[in-house]
């Protein structure tokens, strides 16, 4: 592998490849809901940013193409 067209087009297979695995982010966030003194009561919320299918092949098969133009070179 030559250049950095070829780094890039590994990078983006990598990237693709888990975005057509996971399919999307999951983080949590802590809310507080009561706090009384000294009680405290705290509320866990998960939130999910999805990630469409399209965008991980449209990430692989760009990743091919920059690896085969970055070995071509």
């Amino acid at each position: 592998m030559k250049g950095p067209v070829a780094v890039i087009g590994l990078v983006l297979i990598i990237l693709g490849v888990i975005a057509l695995a996971y399919q999307g982010i999951t983080y949590t966030t802590r809310e507080k809901v009561l706090d009384v003194g000294p009680v405290t009561a705290t509320k866990e919320t998960k939130h999910t940013v999805p990630l469409p299918p399209v965008l991980g092949g449209l990430a692989l098969a760009a990743g091919v193409v920059l690896l085969v133009v970055g070995a071509k070179r």
